[in-house]
């Protein structure tokens, strides 16, 4: 099971967005039945760099929120994603200050 961009979570994000919650929820539902059997057993945490929390996002989300000075490792290049296309509004001119 691929958890990023996971096409049945994109889905559901569709339908939130068009308006149909019932239809986000089952879908969304579907993803999480899918993952808690998929991950059981297994480490889902994309991080490379283990630390004492790994695999915990419970946890680990809390320290970072707590402590508010970055965001969790696993979370960086989704982030990154989508401030990379925020910067194109302005030709990526905010990395050259």
């Amino acid at each position: 099971m691929i958890i990023e961009e996971n096409p049945i979570e994109k889905q559901a994000m569709k339908a939130f967005h068009e308006g149909f919650r019932e239809e986000g929820l089952k879908l969304q539902e579907k993803f999480v039945s899918a993952f808690r059997r998929e991950y059981a057993e297994k480490d889902h945490c994309p991080c490379k760099k283990a630390c004492r929390y790994h695999g915990n996002c419970k946890e680990c989300v809390a320290i970072h929120r707590a402590h508010g000075e970055h965001v969790p490792n696993c979370m960086q290049p989704m982030i990154n994603r989508r401030l990379k296309i925020l910067s194109e509004l302005t030709e990526h001119t905010l990395g050259n200050e």
